[in-house]
């Protein structure tokens, strides 16, 4: 079976602290429980949870909904953004089937990465890279105003923007987030087709603003 990777990049560094952090662990569980009353995410969506703060690490490996535990997720520390984006890229090597002559691989990982400030680390490494390796659709989300999309639009060309970091604000992205992984599960199963660019996903919710 084709799976359909989806990576999660969060940014869990010591200023997600409080209502952040917290609002992004029950925007985990939101997503993950969403996804799991739709028949078609359930079928090939895997997912999995990378944080990076003053490290970079994975939580939660590449597995299948219906066996996904939410991880204890906590802020401290600084924003190491490269070492998340190389150690993202590292993942996908491991954990993303390639297509052989004879078998097709995995289909292309999505990718949806939130921080809420500036890279305190030389990310450049990092992001060259994930730059190498073959993603579907890469969506960087800047939490609040005191987020890079400078750095961000460095990345991926689909850059959104939360005006505040607040519970809310940050359920609403990670429910966009849901319905955007639905509709890429949705193109595989029933046209195996991939999720090319923004305007395939579904528009994304008036809390989540569309850097240009």
């Amino acid at each position: 079976m084709r799976r359909l990777p989806v990576y999660l990049l969060l940014d869990t560094s010591g200023s997600m602290s409080g209502d952040p952090i917290e609002a992004v662990k029950n925007g985990v569980q939101v997503l993950v429980s969403t996804l799991r009353q739709d028949p078609y995410a359930l079928e090939t969506a895997y997912l999995s949870v990378i944080t990076f703060d003053s490290n970079a690490q994975q939580l939660v490996p590449l597995i299948d909904l219906s066996s996904f535990q939410q991880p204890s997720i906590s802020a401290a520390g600084g924003t190491s953004l490269g070492a998340g984006l190389k150690l993202l890229a590292e993942c996908i090597d491991r954990e993303v089937a390639k297509s052989t002559p004879e078998i097709k691989g995995d289909w292309k990982p999505l990718v949806f990465i939130m921080t809420d400030g500036g890279p305190t680390d030389q990310w450049q490494t990092g992001l060259a890279e994930f730059q190498k390796r073959k993603v579907g659709i890469t969506v960087a989300c800047a939490a609040g105003t005191a987020a890079d999309t400078n750095v961000l639009k460095q990345i991926t060309e689909v850059v959104v923007q939360l005006d505040t970091a607040d519970s809310s604000t940050i359920k609403a992205f990670f429910k966009w987030v849901s319905a955007s992984i639905s509709t890429g599960s949705q193109k595989i199963e029933t046209g195996g087709k991939e999720v090319g660019g923004l305007n395939e996903l579904p528009p994304p919710p008036p809390e989540v603003n569309i850097v240009v």
